[in-house]
């Protein structure tokens, strides 16, 4: 992944993608570069408009549903409020009674 992201990095500051630019960026992370995984890499990515693919991939994470896990966290307090009061109001009721 290290690799992909170096080429990503690259191309947002705008700079060109050849085997020293990702092995610069790659070695200043601190990632032992492979040689042969970049020129695999940029063979890959000949032809490939690395904007273009970013940009369209981000749209489909943007599209995505967002589940709710349930009420919100200040619903849930007020419920626990409401919960430790109703105990304490009856205690003092039966108390009355006893005298």
């Amino acid at each position: 992944m290290e690799y992909i992201y170096s080429v990503m990095l690259l191309n947002k500051a705008g700079k060109e993608l050849t085997e020293s630019n990702v092995s610069a960026v790659l070695k200043a992370a601190g990632v032992e570069v492979d040689a042969a995984k970049v020129k695999s890499l940029l063979a890959a990515l000949d032809g490939v408009d690395v904007a273009k693919v970013i940009a369209e991939s981000s749209v489909v994470s943007v599209a995505a549903p967002v589940s709710s896990a349930g009420p919100a966290p200040s619903a849930e307090k007020k419920e626990e409020k409401k919960k430790e009061e109703a105990p304490e109001v009856d205690a003092a009721a039966g108390l009355g009674s006893l005298f």
